[in-house]
């Protein structure tokens, strides 16, 4: 794994799932760290370590041919969202979870470590349901991803763009040199105003700048990034940053300056030159006399009645 991807900090509530053949191990882990907590549980006796995983294994009998019949799921939310994190809020996520992965059939404990910075649960599952069928893991990683997001959202949970949280003192190259750039990028782009600016801003800080054309055309469609004799795609340094997302940017940030500029102009300050200006524009615009009056009157008149008449033509 990479390191970028490595020292992240927990930025939204994510589930690691893992299969196991072996209750004992499972149980025995999640219970006997330093101050864990067993908080809920389903389907089985919560007296003691022996009797959660007796019971597990006894239902797991009910379809001995399956050689993984434990799911081990560590839940993790952000250390942002600590203060909102009491036992019963995160059993009732936890829950809601396990209905929707397909879970709600069977049996589970739910413990608490308190082992880390940011606060999670630790799920231990029988995959052989109440009715003695296998639940299935089809797809199950894409619709993890899915369902934390589904509840990240719903919950109102902290999520963080991906990489505020990296330790940055522990990063090796070549993500050293991306982390660089994107600090430079984030820190670049709100200030310009068309490439032009960004690439002479990007260059002062040690980044080059190519852009990638469609086939043998001038048509631009990709940016790299270089830096260190390291060289990035832009939506590699980070999603934000490709060639059209960035240029998209720039012409936002044009169209509010711009914007910004005409709403100084009219402010109070501003207004006696404005008023000058537009009296200027009176004095010089020549005054019309009665019969030039009468006779753009009557002009606009027979303007009018031509057009009515060919309205009602059929």
């Amino acid at each position: 794994m990479s390191d970028w991807v490595g020292l992240l900090s927990v930025l939204k509530m994510i589930a690691k799932i893992i299969q196991g053949s072996g209750f004992a191990g499972a149980v025995n882990y999640v219970m006997e760290k330093k101050n864990a907590r067993l908080l809920a549980g389903e389907g089985v006796i919560l007296n003691d370590k022996e009797s959660i995983i007796k019971n597990f294994i006894t239902q797991s009998k009910l379809k001995p041919n399956i050689s993984k019949p434990v799911a081990h799921i560590s839940l993790n939310f952000s250390a942002q969202d600590k203060s909102r994190l009491t036992d019963k809020f995160m059993v009732d996520v936890a829950q809601e979870y396990l209905g929707k992965m397909g879970y709600e059939n069977t049996q589970y404990i739910a413990v608490r470590h308190s082992d880390t910075k940011h606060p999670h649960l630790h799920l231990i599952i029988n995959r052989i349901d109440n009715n003695g069928m296998r639940i299935s893991d089809k797809k199950e990683k894409l619709r993890n991803t899915k369902i934390c997001m589904e509840l990240t959202k719903k919950y109102g949970l902290y999520i963080a763009s991906g990489k505020e949280n990296v330790k940055e003192h522990r990063l090796r190259e070549p993500d050293k040199t991306k982390y660089e750039i994107y600090n430079i990028l984030k820190g670049s782009i709100p200030n310009c105003r068309n490439w032009r600016e960004l690439v002479v801003q990007l260059h002062r800080q040690g980044v080059k700048v190519d852009f990638k054309c469609k086939g043998k055309t001038d048509v631009v469609q990709g940016v790299i990034f270089s830096k260190n004799n390291l060289a990035f795609n832009g939506s590699k340094v980070d999603r934000q940053f490709s060639f059209s997302k960035i240029d998209y940017q720039l012409k936002n940030n044009n169209y509010q300056f711009i914007a910004k500029a005409k709403q100084d102009f009219w402010q109070p300050d501003n207004a006696q030159s404005a008023q000058n200006i537009f009296s200027g524009w009176l004095a010089n615009t020549p005054a019309l006399n009665d019969e030039d009056f009468a006779e753009r009157k009557r002009t606009e008149f027979e303007r009018r009645k031509r057009k009515k008449q060919k309205g009602y033509r059929m």
